[in-house]
C-alpha cells in the first residue's frame, strides 16, 4: 500500500479555493452516455465530470495554459460530462485531496498533469478502482500499474532538437541558454537534444544551463536569464511551466527566444524563433473516449503510453516560425523532422558522447524512448553541472 499522510482541513480548504466547474458547452457528440455498451463496472464508466489537476496557473504562457486549454476543448466534445479544473496544486497530498474532491463531485475520469503529482495519482487509482486516473510525463514500474492507471507523454525532446536547429543557424555568438527547473529525465533529454540539433548545423555551438529548483519562480527565472545573457548568450529558451519571465527577458536584451510548452510568440515579436508546444485535445480525447467505451483496461493507455514522430501522433509540436527564421532553416528543419520519424532517425542516433568524452551511445545505434526517458547525463556541448 502506497503511503499518502493524512488529508489536513487546510489543505482541503487550499484545493476548494482553486477548484472550479467549467461549465460545458451544448455541442458535441460524446458524453457519459458513450459508454453505454460497456461493462456496467468497467473503470472511468458511468461519471458525471472529468477532472484535470494542474501544478502551476490556466495563464502561464506555458504548460499549465496548454493543459486548461485543452481540457476546455473537452467541453464541447462530452457536452453531459462537466469538466472540473484545479489550478496550482502542489506536488504533495494536496493532489490527492484535490483528486478526491473531484470524485466526490461525479468525476470517474481524472488527469493529474505534473510530473510529481504520479504518488497521489496512484494512491487514488488503488483507492478508487471505479475511477480511472491517468498521469501525464512520469513512468510507472510496469508491476504498479493497476487496471484503473497508466502515463501517457509525448517526445518532448524531438521538436526541441528540431527548434535547436533555428537557434543554431541564428546565434551569432555561438552561446545557447538554457533555464531549467530539475534534473529530470524530461529536461535532460531536452536539453540534449537542443544541443545536438544546434551543432548539427553550428559545429562548435554550446549550450549553458542555469537550474531554478522549480517550476515556475519568476524572481529565479529572471536570475538565470541575467546570468546566462551576461556570458554572451544571444538564444535563450527554457524549460520551466511559466515562460514569460525568460522570453520577456530575451526580448528585452535584444536576444532570440525559443518557447516552450504554449505560443507565446506575442511576447517576442523581435526575437521569436519559434516553440516546442503542445497540442493535447486529440490525445485527451482518445483517453476518454477508450474510457468511456468500458475498453481502459488492457488499452495502450494502460501503461506508460508515449508518442512521438515515428507513430506520427506526438502531441508536442513545432510552433510557427518568427521573422527572422530562414527559407534555408525552415528546409533544414522540414528535412529533420522527417528523418525524426524513420527508424534510424533520433536527435540520439549514435555516436553520442557525454561531457567527459565518454560513449554513451554507439555509432550506428538508435536508442528507444524507453532510453531515452532514462537519460542521466548531459551530452558534449552543453556546459554546467547537473543540478542536485
Amino acid at each position: 500500500m502506497r503511503h499518502i499522510t493524512p488529508r489536513l482541513l487546510a489543505a482541503a480548504g487550499l484545493t476548494a479555493a482553486v477548484l472550479a466547474i467549467a461549465a460545458c458547452s451544448p455541442a458535441g457528440t460524446g458524453g457519459a452516455g458513450s459508454g453505454s455498451d460497456a461493462a456496467a463496472d468497467a473503470p472511468g464508466v458511468g461519471g458525471t465530470a472529468i477532472g484535470f489537476i494542474m501544478v502551476g496557473p490556466k495563464d502561464d504562457y506555458g504548460y499549465n495554459q496548454a493543459v486548461y486549454e485543452a481540457s476546455q476543448v473537452l467541453a464541447d466534445e462530452y457536452p453531459d460530462l462537466e469538466i472540473l479544473t484545479a489550478e496550482n496544486v502542489p506536488e504533495d497530498d494536496t493532489a490527492a485531496t484535490t483528486m478526491e474532491q473531484m470524485i466526490d463531485r461525479g468525476a470517474k475520469i481524472i488527469f493529474a498533469t505534473s510530473y510529481g503529482h504520479l504518488d497521489a495519482a496512484q494512491q487514488v487509482a488503488e483507492d478508487h478502482p471505479d475511477v480511472v486516473v491517468v498521469q501525464q510525463g512520469n513512468t510507472m514500474a510496469e508491476e504498479d500499474i493497476l487496471p484503473n492507471d497508466g502515463t501517457y507523454f509525448g517526445t518532448v525532446y524531438e521538436p526541441m532538437y528540431l527548434a535547436g536547429i533555428a537557434a543554431g543557424a541564428a546565434t551569432e555568438s555561438g552561446k545557447l541558454g538554457y533555464v531549467y527547473a530539475f534534473p529530470i529525465p524530461q529536461t535532460i533529454a531536452n536539453i540534449n537534444a537542443f544541443q545536438r540539433g544546434a551543432e548539427s548545423v553550428h559545429p562548435g555551438v554550446e549550450t549553458i544551463t542555469v537550474a531554478t529548483s522549480s517550476w515556475c519562480d519568476p524572481a529565479a527565472q529572471r536570475d538565470a536569464a541575467s546570468s546566462l545573457l551576461s556570458q554572451g548568450v544571444d538564444v535563450l529558451t527554457q524549460h520551466q511551466d511559466c515562460t514569460k519571465t525568460v522570453i520577456d527577458a530575451a526580448e528585452a536584451a535584444g536576444a532570440y527566444t525559443v518557447g516552450y510548452h504554449a505560443d507565446a510568440s506575442e511576447l517576442a515579436p523581435e526575437g521569436w524563433l519559434t516553440g516546442a508546444v503542445w497540442e493535447w485535445a486529440p490525445l485527451y480525447t482518445s483517453i476518454v473516449d477508450t474510457i468511456l467505451a468500458g475498453d481502459f483496461t488492457g488499452s495502450e493507455f494502460n501503461a506508460n503510453y508515449r508518442v512521438g514522430y515515428k507513430t506520427g501522433t506526438n502531441p508536442f509540436v513545432l510552433a510557427e516560425f518568427g521573422p527572422s527564421v530562414t527559407a534555408d532553416t525552415i528546409a533544414s528543419i522540414d528535412e529533420a523532422e522527417a528523418w525524426l520519424a524513420t527508424d534510424e532517425g533520433s536527435p540520439f542516433a549514435g555516436p553520442v558522447l557525454a561531457q567527459d568524452g565518454t560513449e554513451v551511445v554507439a555509432a550506428g545505434v538508435v536508442p528507444d524512448y524507453a532510453e531515452i526517458d532514462a537519460m542521466d547525463y548531459f551530452v558534449q556541448g552543453v556546459v554546467g553541472n547537473l543540478a542536485q
